[in-house]
């Protein structure tokens, strides 16, 4: 794992120590190395400086056998921690060894996996992504030509190698020399050892830039959780056709209200607003002119989903339960679930919705009235 760099473009940030999720980026990174079980031991290659400070985490897994300091260089970085890894294992000449960026903690299990299996049968191997944009050489300012990007391919690490290779290849060209490799396939290249290309993942992302950690902070550690609450009740009207939960109920009578009277729809937008902190239905929209009469409660539910993406959130889960001695409900319960979570963007699983008779007190129980409670969560979208 090669954590050895000075993050010259991070705007003064160490890269390697910023914080996500309350641990340092490189723990993250050390453990997803880790978590596989194609490696035997770790050893981490770190700033001269932050070797006692990193060796003493207690982060650190238990894979991690050494902590050695870095080299003033990329190439000589790797090679003290591939010397770290024939000291421990002098016999080991012949096994896979897989160089890691420090600042790549997405990798997945299955990526190291591949690199390793296909390290062990040809030699060497990368991961690699086809380039989707089309590339221009550029001189001057000006465009000088298109180049084939079918031919090209973004490397990505682990890149694996067995040691033997890499140590016969530092003889020809010392870590420390005049010429000098960007990843270790490039080094592998200029000796004539043939490097094979595997698929890699686009999730595998260099922390390079702020931006890219605040990528990574978004995938690794992402925004709690917001639960919010809402209720609603209204009376029964004269008219029928009783709208309930985005459904229409025939030959029941319907819910008085400035709206079509949908509590279950209702009590969801306000638990909604609840989460998101982002006030309350009445507020939204006003029983006056400033509502149509009569809109229909799908319409205002969606413009909460609309509001909550604005203030970067998404609905992730309801529970509701409405409650009335009529009509029964029984039977219609998954069609509003499937309804609800058709407006909210959400899978059924993600909506649950049930009814109560409210033990037949009050005017639900009277039947006079129908009211609706419901729990929701929002998350972050970023």
């Amino acid at each position: 794992m090669v954590a050895a760099g000075a993050s010259r473009r991070m705007d003064g940030v160490d890269k390697m120590l910023a914080p996500v999720g309350g641990r340092p980026l490189l723990a993250w990174s050390i453990e997803a190395i880790a978590a596989s079980p194609d490696v035997d031991r770790l050893v981490v290659v770190t700033a001269p400086d932050r070797v006692a400070a990193v060796a003493a985490a207690d982060w650190l897994p238990r894979r991690v056998t050494s902590v050695v300091a870095g080299g003033a260089s990329r190439p000589e970085s790797v090679a003290n921690g591939v010397r770290e890894l024939a000291r421990l294992d002098p016999e080991g000449g012949r096994r896979p060894v897989l160089v890691h960026d420090g600042a790549r903690p997405l990798v997945s299990s299955a990526l190291v996996s591949a690199v390793a299996d296909a390290t062990a049968r040809a030699g060497a191997a990368i991961p690699v992504l086809p380039v989707a944009e089309t590339i221009k050489r550029v001189g001057e300012g000006l465009v000088l030509d298109t180049v084939d990007r079918s031919v090209l391919a973004a490397a990505q690490t682990p890149q694996g190698a067995r040691r033997d290779l890499l140590l016969e290849a530092w003889t020809r060209f010392p870590p420390g020399g005049a010429r000098q490799f960007t990843d270790e396939a490039a080094l592998l290249e200029a000796c004539t050892i043939p490097v094979h290309a595997i698929p890699g993942e686009p999730a595998n992302l260099k922390v390079t830039l702020p931006d890219d950690l605040r990528r990574v902070q978004a995938a690794l550690a992402p925004a709690p959780v917001r639960v919010g609450f809402g209720h609603d009740s209204h009376p029964f009207g004269p008219a029928d056709g009783l709208r309930l939960g985005g459904v229409e109920i025939p030959g029941a009578p319907r819910l008085h209200g400035h709206s079509d009277g949908d509590v279950a729809l209702h009590a969801t937008a306000d638990a909604l607003l609840g989460a998101a902190g982002l006030g309350d239905l009445g507020r939204l929209f006003p029983a006056d002119a400033r509502t149509p009469r009569g809109i229909a409660s799908e319409t205002l539910l969606r413009e909460v989903v609309a509001r909550l993406a604005g203030a970067g959130l998404r609905p992730a889960s309801v529970d509701l339960v409405i409650i009335g001695a009529r009509p029964r409900l029984g039977g219609r319960l998954d069609a509003m679930r499937a309804a609800i979570a058709g407006l909210l963007g959400l899978p059924a699983a993600a909506v649950n919705v049930k009814a109560s008779t409210g033990n037949l007190a009050g005017d639900e129980g009277a039947g006079r009235s129908i009211s609706a409670r419901a729990v929701a969560t929002v998350e972050g979208t970023a």
